[in-house]
């Protein structure tokens, strides 16, 4: 019996630390490939009646958009600069590709971008920390010279507002000549490991924040007036997030006039993950918009028209476009209640570009769906 019991403690041991190795390779970076993990490893899909109360909705004009698929990973990003180092990687439980602050310094788009007095800003970011530890990101929006972009220090440029992002919440601060002018902030918790969307919607001196589907701050007179701000940069210490999907546009749709006067609405404000067909809540403020002006007018019929960027291939896009416009004939009738019989769909996958699809820039712009009054 002593026998038998000893084998079997060692039979124990053995699948015990052999279980204990995998978890630990599973935790480990491969840099081999470039492949990361992030810890706890979950990529939460909220529904769209989560976001009931989340109004923002996204510019009409994109002025620039990046998710580093042009990229390979390993390489800094093509299409921005930065006096620290990073990398673009893939990770484990996150589609895409990300961009891996590695150093402390600032990180910006390589070009002018030409906001105007009513703008959105969009990004994903993933921080990856231990229990204990802090982090601290700063995003700033900047008037300042883009061959200069850190004139000034830790106040660049003319004028601009700090947005810093730590583990406690949201500081907005924002400055004019050198002298922070006034502040605003709030506080919550952002969670290591998943992946949070930042939404910043500025209009004239207003600056709206929303995290996932919560407004956090709404500050009216907190952007300096009179300047022009064409600089937006991040700004890290110790912290090595990973970003993605960053988006700047410019200018509010005018959906009601669009739709109903015009005729037809093209809207950049829907969205979905690659490949896939389901509405991201996100869309909610664009959706409710929409869904708002065929309430005022019951009478209007659409047509919805899903269309894609031509990565991959030619009949699966198509199918792609039309399940998409589908999926969002579904949302308006479920989550709104548009009667359906008023929606028409239709999808023409990558057959009709509106540019060519040589940058992220310009696929995110064949990126679209379409309504067109009947």
């Amino acid at each position: 019996m002593k026998t038998i019991g000893l084998i079997l403690t060692i039979l124990f041991w053995g699948v015990f630390l052999n279980l204990h190795a995998q978890i630990d390779v599973k935790d480990e970076v491969k840099t081999g490939d470039n492949v990361q993990n992030v810890n706890p490893g979950t990529d939460p899909k909220p529904s769209l009646a989560v976001y009931s109360k989340f109004d923002f909705v996204p510019g009409e004009k994109i002025i620039f958009f990046d998710d580093f698929s042009q990229d390979n990973v390993g390489d800094f990003p093509a299409l921005w600069f930065s006096n620290g180092s990073g990398e673009v990687v893939s990770l484990n439980n996150f589609a895409g590709k990300w961009l891996n602050i590695t150093a402390a310094g600032c990180y910006y788009p390589e070009r002018d971008l030409l906001t105007t007095e009513n703008f959105t800003v969009e990004f994903d970011m993933i921080m990856n920390y231990q229990e204990g530890e802090t982090f601290d990101v700063g995003f700033y929006l900047v008037s300042g010279n883009i061959k200069n972009p850190s004139d000034g220090g830790a106040i660049p440029g003319m004028a601009g507002v700090k947005s810093e992002i730590t583990y406690r919440g949201i500081d907005l601060s924002g400055y004019a000549d050198g002298n922070y002018t006034i502040n605003s902030s709030s506080e919550f918790v952002i969670p290591s490991g998943e992946k949070v969307h930042y939404s910043y919607w500025i209009q004239k001196q207003r600056i709206r924040v929303y995290v996932n589907e919560k407004k956090v701050i709404d500050s009216p007179r907190i952007l300096p007036a009179g300047f022009k701000y064409n600089i937006l940069r991040f700004e890290l210490g110790d912290s090595k997030p990973f970003i993605s999907n960053f988006r700047v546009a410019a200018g509010l749709p005018d959906t009601r006039n669009k739709l109903i006067t015009e005729g037809r609405l093209v809207s950049y404000g829907i969205y979905f993950d690659v490949n896939k067909d389901i509405v991201k809540p996100e869309s909610y403020g664009t959706l409710k918009e929409i869904a708002t002006a065929l309430t005022e007018n019951p009478g209007v019929r659409v047509k919805i028209i899903g269309h894609t960027d031509s990565d991959g291939d030619d009949a699966k896009n198509l199918d792609l476009s039309k399940r998409r416009a589908d999926s969002v004939k579904n949302e308006l009738a479920k989550s709104f209640g548009i009667d359906a019989s008023r929606l028409e769909i239709d999808g023409k996958g990558e057959s009709q570009p509106v540019a060519p699809n040589d940058s992220p820039a310009n696929k995110a712009l064949n990126r679209r769906v379409e309504f067109i009054k009947l």
